[in-house]
């Protein structure tokens, strides 16, 4: 099966083990991503406060793109996925903005059909291929990996939801039937702080400092997440030197998106998953299952 592919600035910038890792297990599942030709950057989640019916229309082109591919869309980064999703529902619900939106395109020569199907690909990989097709495809089990899976406030919470907007399953079901053991986790959908990193440090410290530290008193080994910015958030804090993988003293506990670990499941070869990468040692466990040092 084919499936159109907006990347977004993330995943061709800072977070590109991301892109590859995704591209290497929808592979190794039989499935192609046709990327969107000229993309564009999605305005992100603010714009649309400041300038909204540009932000509309340079999000429309990135669906109209994508609509005349004729396949669903796959978006991965969390503010990508939603900011397409809410642009087709402002344009759905406003005659305004769609009527400015329809100009604006009309402009750069583009249909205003926006109408693609919009899918996150941890909503592909679960509820499209199937955890049994998936389970067929293993090459190393993760037995007894404890992981602590990291939804983040938005993938769960935009216009079109494919798993409980308070407690999130898709990724436990994942890896529980992959052979981990995903630990209890209640921070799995509080907000990492986003970009008030940069706007409120000591804010957006306090509330990753606060996902990690639930990670590490449930006994985790790793945090899995589906989200470029949150990736970005955890991975970069300065209190993880002190952390202690598991609550044993094992040093920071890594962060990995959701397809670096299920390409490792798959038996994707470690240099291929980006997995050099990560500012943090896999540890002892995970680095073998990967095949890669400690």
């Amino acid at each position: 099966m084919k499936f159109s592919y907006y990347p977004g600035c993330s995943l061709h910038g800072a977070c590109r083990p991301y892109d590859r890792s995704l591209k290497q297990v929808m592979a190794a599942l039989g499935h192609e991503l046709v990327e969107v030709e000229d993309w564009n950057c999605c305005g992100a989640t603010v714009y649309m406060s400041v300038r909204e019916t540009v932000a509309l229309s340079i999000s429309a082109r990135n669906l109209s793109l994508a609509q005349s591919m004729g396949h669903t869309l796959m978006a991965p980064c969390s503010a990508c996925y939603t900011t397409l999703l809410k642009t087709q529902r402002y344009l759905r619900e406003v005659p305004r903005l769609r009527r400015d939106v329809s100009e604006a395109l009309a402009e750069a020569g583009l249909p205003d059909d926006v109408a693609v199907r919009v899918r996150h690909p941890l909503d592909v990989i679960m509820n499209e291929i199937g955890l049994d097709a998936v389970a067929r495809r293993v090459r190393r089990r993760l037995d007894g990996l404890r992981v602590a899976p990291y939804y983040g406030c938005m993938i769960v919470r935009p216009e079109q939801p494919f798993d409980d907007r308070d407690w999130p399953t898709s990724m436990d079901n994942l890896f529980n039937g992959l052979g981990a053991e995903c630990v209890y986790f209640p921070d799995r959908v509080r907000c990492c702080g986003g970009m008030l990193t940069t706007t409120h440090p000591e804010v957006g410290e306090e509330l990753a400092t606060n996902i990690l530290d639930c990670a590490e008193r449930n006994g985790a080994e790793v945090i899995v997440t589906t989200c470029p910015l949150c990736h970005i958030n955890l991975e970069s804090r300065p209190r993880r030197a002190k952390g202690a993988r598991g609550g044993t003293g094992g040093g920071p506990i890594p962060i990995l998106f959701f397809t670096q670990l299920l390409g490792i499941a798959l038996g994707i070869a470690p240099e291929d998953l980006d997995l050099h990468r990560g500012l943090t040692p896999l540890g002892r466990r995970l680095g073998a299952l990967a095949g890669v040092g400690t």
